[in-house]
């Protein structure tokens, strides 16, 4: 018996000659949050489009709780809840109201819709605003609303885009605390470009790029791959741009905008040592030190060629 709560199989899109994506694969069958990473045009709205029943896919199968979204959609639809990146909030109606509104939208029994309202706006952090309009509200807290009405109709996946886009820092961390405690009772799948949103909030990833699923494994799989390949060096009397580049383990160096140097590394070589050394030695006035992570540029060549 599959007892996945989504399950997509071959799934490819097409926009008139252009595949916007080909042939994804995905399975959830456990509670968490799954990342779905990727760059701006990449494949992630429109496969997220898909899976909640916005469009309909040129190849391929999508089903929730093992329902086809494409023979049954509205029971399909019954166990999804959905954030777009620009949330469908009504600016005019106050926070009760517009959450009352999405209840009935989503079908929940009218005897239920009060105690439904109440539950979402709990969890959600919001129920102190329940008579303040929409259009007064902070832009977190417009996000928190936003995060309520994909939570009212308490579905088996809940579906972010962007949720964190806009946000001041406070206000994102809030948000990823949210995210986390509703992962505890449902699957969440989170979609960003931003890999350290991420990196903080998922426990699975999964990067499309250029329409194709590059990456599919855990978070902690995922840090392990993207290991330190350069450093950011300053010093206040460094040696030539050759001699840096003859140190044991260093494969270039390139000059900063702000006067500091690039040194990428053989992963296999721990050079930090080695630099700190040598300019104690030689008196460079070395002031700083840092490790570097791939870009995510990088991270996504080096895995759509290993793909590839």
């Amino acid at each position: 018996m599959d007892n996945s709560i989504v399950k997509v199989s071959h799934l490819s899109h097409r926009y008139s000659r252009d595949w916007a994506i080909r042939d994804i694969n995905l399975e959830i069958s456990q509670l968490g949050v799954l990342g779905l990473l990727g760059s701006n045009g990449a494949g992630k709205s429109t496969t997220m489009n898909i899976l909640c029943g916005v469009l309909s896919q040129t190849e391929g199968t999508v089903q929730i709780d093992g329902i086809d979204i494409r023979k049954h959609p509205e029971e399909a639809k019954m166990r999804i809840g959905f954030l777009p990146q620009n949330a469908p909030l009504h600016l005019d109606l106050t926070v009760g109201e517009y959450l009352t509104y999405c209840a009935y939208l989503r079908n929940i029994d009218r005897r239920q819709v009060k105690a439904a309202v109440a539950s979402a706006m709990d969890k959600c952090g919001v129920a102190h605003f329940r008579t303040r309009l929409i259009k007064n509200l902070s832009g977190g807290y417009r996000q928190r609303v936003g995060i309520a009405q994909s939570i009212i109709h308490r579905p088996k996946l809940v579906v972010l885009d962007e949720p964190t886009n806009g946000l001041d820092p406070n206000q994102i961390l809030e948000v990823r605390k949210l995210i986390k405690e509703i992962a505890a009772e449902r699957a969440v799948i989170f979609s960003s470009h931003i890999l350290s949103e991420v990196q903080a909030t998922c426990d699975d990833v999964r990067m499309i790029e250029g329409g194709r699923m590059v990456f599919a494994d855990t978070m902690k799989a995922f840090n392990n791959y993207i290991l330190p390949n350069s450093l950011r060096v300053y010093m206040h009397n460094p040696p030539s741009m050759e001699r840096m580049a003859a140190i044991p383990g260093i494969t270039s160096v390139e000059l900063l905008n702000d006067g500091g140097f690039r040194m990428h590394f053989d992963t296999t070589s721990l050079v930090s040592s080695t630099i700190i050394q040598l300019a104690v030695d030689d008196n460079w006035q070395l002031t700083e030190i840092m490790l570097e992570k791939s870009s995510l540029d990088e991270i996504f060549a080096q895995l759509s060629n290993k793909t590839s």
